[in-house]
């Protein structure tokens, strides 16, 4: 027996043969187009029964992972740590969370015209280019690779071609979190998130989860329901890139920088999306007043569920870099265990971004540690422009702006662009020293 999709065709062809045969065939194009919206009504129908058995699954007691998207659960969850780590603020503070922001807005730049690109077409662009190591941004290249998108040569993402930060949702919300740290202060909720999201940033400019909950927000859900109402995109990415702006307002306090992240990604995430930007934020605050990137690893997975499936990546990517000389095949064992989550799913760029730290950090030069650290997270593929951006705000927050290469940040001419509405245009400095006035009145708060 013929599918209903091929005897649908197989009638649509029949009427128009008839037609061109002088028939009249308006009565079966009528009932036709009255079958397929029944049809169309039942299909939804059934979905709907089955989206509500989805809703009512749990994870098998076999499963091996505990995963809270509560902040009690998880705190209750979480291993032992320092919580706080003490340093006096003062001038050096000042340059690592400057460092911080050139660290996040470099790496952006520099996964921006490859991403969502898999290592083995970035080796293309890099063959393409002549150049078998990623040491600089990307450059204009005669010849695209076959079947690839890459910008042309005029782009302002290329290398010769940059003027500023261009706007990009992960610096976006580096902006717009410090503006409701600013603006509803150190206090500040998940519903002032929600509110703060519809009033300055665009619906279409926002993507996956966070367009689903902005949906939902609309709708009139308020947070945590708008994160869980028929978001199949709930563990990915987009929370982790929210991170940095509560990493710079809470310097030498991950517990309170992961607080800050938690009550962000609550709008729009639950488990590992959740703990994926409460870790990079415990880290970026660890990395503040830290000089060992192991040691503020360490702090930042304090933070988040010790039997989570992000904190098992975290620790098995910790032991593959330690046991690899070489980042290649590092990444190969990488791929191989996480390779199979959808490309901005946030454990499999969670372990690029400390991949490419983790190497980083094995060099002397404090500026090779940081190109080090944004061309590996990027040359590993997947989300490159939010790796980028992660590895070079942790690693800036480690090393401060005095350290960065210029090769990297006097592109930028200390601008950066975002579709924030009343913040379009901005200094980096300015950011900076408005973050630094942020953790002030965090500390002030405590």
């Amino acid at each position: 027996m013929p599918q209903s999709k091929e005897i649908e065709n197989l009638l649509h062809a029949e009427i128009v043969q008839l037609r061109e045969e002088g028939c009249d065939v308006s009565g079966l194009e009528a009932e036709m187009g009255r079958v397929r919206k029944s049809i169309e009504q039942q299909a939804v129908a059934l979905y709907e029964t089955l989206y509500g058995q989805a809703s009512e699954l749990s994870p098998e007691p076999g499963f091996g992972y505990q995963e809270p998207s509560d902040l009690e659960g998880i705190r209750a969850a979480r291993p032992d740590g320092p919580r706080r780590i003490g340093r006096p603020p003062g001038a050096e503070l000042d340059d690592r969370i400057l460092g911080a922001w050139l660290g996040r807005c470099a790496g952006c730049m520099l996964g921006k015209p490859i991403e969502g690109k898999h290592k083995s077409e970035i080796d293309r662009v890099l063959q393409a280019a002549g150049e078998p190591e990623l040491t600089d941004y990307f450059p204009p290249i005669a010849q695209v690779p076959e079947r690839m998108h890459y910008p042309g040569p005029e782009s302002n993402l290329l290398r010769g071609n940059i003027t500023h930060g261009v706007r990009d949702d992960d610096t976006d919300y580096t902006v717009i979190g410090l503006h409701y740290l600013e603006e509803n202060g150190p206090g500040f909720t998940s519903v002032d998130v929600a509110n703060q999201w519809q009033e300055h940033l665009p619906y279409h400019c926002v993507y996956t989860a966070e367009r689903v909950a902005y949906k939902n927000l609309v709708d009139g859900l308020l947070p945590p329901e708008s994160a869980t109402f028929r978001n199949p995109f709930r563990e990915w990415i987009g929370a982790q890139i929210r991170c940095d702006a509560f990493g710079y307002a809470a310097p030498g306090w991950p517990e309170k920088a992961a607080e800050f992240a938690f009550r962000d990604a609550a709008v729009s995430h639950v488990k590992n999306g959740i703990y994926g930007e409460m870790l990079f934020a415990a880290l970026i605050a660890a990395s503040l007043v830290l000089d060992d990137l192991d040691e503020a690893i360490d702090a930042a997975l304090a933070e988040i569920p010790a039997r989570s499936r992000l904190a098992a990546a975290v620790q098995h990517t910790r032991v593959i870099c330690a046991e690899e000389a070489d980042w290649r095949n590092a990444w190969e064992r990488i791929n191989a265990a996480y390779g199979h989550y959808h490309g901005v799913h946030t454990i499999n760029n969670a372990a690029l971004v400390l991949m490419g730290l983790l190497y980083g950090a094995r060099e002397r030069d404090p500026a090779a540690f940081y190109e080090r650290a944004i061309c590996l997270a990027v040359w590993g593929g997947w989300d490159t422009d939010c790796n980028g951006a992660t590895a070079g705000s942790v690693a800036g927050a480690l090393l401060g702006a005095g350290k960065l290469p210029t090769k990297w940040t006097s592109v930028l001419n200390d601008r950066l662009e975002s579709i924030v509405v009343g913040l379009t245009d901005n200094r980096i400095s300015d950011l900076a020293g408005r973050s630094a006035r942020a953790a002030k009145k965090t500390r002030e708060g405590a």
